[in-house]
C-alpha cells in the first residue's frame, strides 16, 4: 500500500511542478510528471526533511521539499529538451 501511495504522491508532485511551472491541468505530460515527481520527492523530501530535522517521517516540509525538487527536476527537463530542439 505505500507503494502505491508513493507513487500517486510522486504524479501529484509531478503534475503540480508543471503547472507551476506554466503548464495547463490539460496539458500535464503524466510520464514526466511520475518521473519528476519520484525523483523530486526523493531528492528534494528527503533533503528538507532532514535539513528541518523531521527525520524520514510523512510532515509538511517534506511535503514542499517533495514539490520543489520536482519543480527543480521539470525545469531542467524543459531547459535540456528546449536547448536539444534548437540544435
Amino acid at each position: 500500500m505505500l507503494f502505491i501511495g508513493i507513487i500517486l504522491f510522486g504524479m501529484i508532485a509531478g503534475g503540480a511542478a508543471q503547472m507551476i511551472l506554466g503548464k495547463n491541468a490539460r496539458s500535464v505530460d503524466w510520464t514526466l510528471a511520475f518521473v519528476a515527481g519520484l525523483v523530486g520527492s526523493l531528492v528534494g523530501g528527503l533533503v528538507v526533511s532532514l535539513i528541518a530535522g523531521d527525520g524520514i517521517n510523512l510532515r509538511p516540509s517534506g511535503i514542499i521539499g517533495s514539490v520543489l525538487g520536482a519543480v527543480v527536476v521539470t525545469a531542467v527537463w524543459y531547459r535540456v529538451r528546449s536547448t536539444k530542439s534548437v540544435s
